[in-house]
């Protein structure tokens, strides 16, 4: 394994190690599994047999440092990004398309620009393991984003329906995934 393969994988098994401990003492919700197991059953399906057939190992973009650093910048400001999000959500952090009781709308932090920043930053460390270790993880990135642009579209559903006052404003004066774009 090469040095920037250790960082990323560490960085990724430190991030989710955290994910899990910021998840004690969150909100009450209900996770609306049933309406949307498919799919997750899908992605952790492809996701084990990727796995499997050793998709994500061997196979390098280059081994040109400059690559290797840029994709470790990309990775790192999205991580960065998705921790941020989740320090300003709080107690309202939940899997994604759950229903919490008493939920607040929060617009601080990166929420002032992304109303999804989260889903923003997962991806683009996603992208930027691509570009520093394998191409394989561009089809983990087009799943996984293709699952969070799903989410945020029945998130923002349910926003609409808790906040009928104040989420509509919101909504038009920030971009779902990416500042000033989309």
């Amino acid at each position: 394994m090469r040095d920037v393969d250790v960082v990323i994988l560490v960085a990724w098994v430190a991030f989710w190690i955290y994910w899990f401990v910021a998840s004690v003492g969150v909100k009450k919700g209900r996770i609306r599994w049933s309406h949307f197991a498919g799919i997750r059953v899908v992605l952790v399906l492809m996701a084990v047999l990727f796995v499997r057939i050793g998709a994500f190992s061997g196979r390098t973009i280059t081994s040109d440092p400059w690559m290797e650093g840029i994709g470790l910048a990309i990775f790192a400001s999205g991580l960065g990004v998705a921790v941020w999000a989740r320090v300003h959500l709080g107690r309202n952090w939940g899997s994604p398309m759950t229903r919490k009781v008493d939920p607040d709308l929060v617009t601080t932090g990166p929420y002032r620009w992304i109303r999804h920043p989260i889903y923003s930053g997962i991806i683009l460390a996603l992208v930027g393991t691509a570009v520093a270790v394998s191409w394989y993880w561009l089809t983990a990135t087009a799943l996984l984003g293709t699952y969070f642009v799903y989410s945020a579209v029945v998130e923002e559903r349910d926003m609409g329906r808790l906040f009928p006052d104040t989420y509509p404003s919101y909504k038009r004066s920030t971009r779902m995934l990416i500042p000033f774009v989309f």
